[in-house]
């Protein structure tokens, strides 16, 4: 998965946090404390869409915008590419399991449970 530059990013917070499609100049609204120029914006949009972040759909003549994928799958995905640079993937997941904290233990023992069971 491609990264995200500190602008793509600060617009993928924005798209992820509304409850639908919104259009470039909603979004131009919603990051006005950047002083972005509607172009810019628009470019950032089109750059996200051919990366594979983003949808796109036509409504009229604007064109609304919603994430491919959550947030979570998106951390998730970075978590995974993450893990495969380290040369000791056991090593790794190991000192990752040992800074969780007691509540994310029992997630990810759920999460892995779950898993077991859907394979049975």
């Amino acid at each position: 998965m491609k990264g995200l530059g500190e602008l793509e990013r600060s617009i993928m917070d924005i798209i992820w946090a509304q409850p639908s499609p919104v259009t470039a100049r909603e979004v131009g609204r919603l990051i006005a404390d950047r002083d972005l120029a509607p172009t810019t914006v628009m470019t950032v949009l089109d750059r996200l869409t051919r990366k594979g972040f983003l949808v796109r759909r036509r409504d009229g003549r604007a064109w609304r915008y919603e994430p491919a994928e959550s947030r979570d799958a998106y951390i998730a995905e970075l978590m995974l590419e993450a893990l495969d640079m380290t040369g000791d993937r056991s090593a790794a997941l190991t000192r990752f399991a040992q800074a969780v904290t007691g509540t994310e233990a029992d997630i990810l023992r759920k999460a892995l449970t779950d898993l077991e069971e859907l394979e049975d």
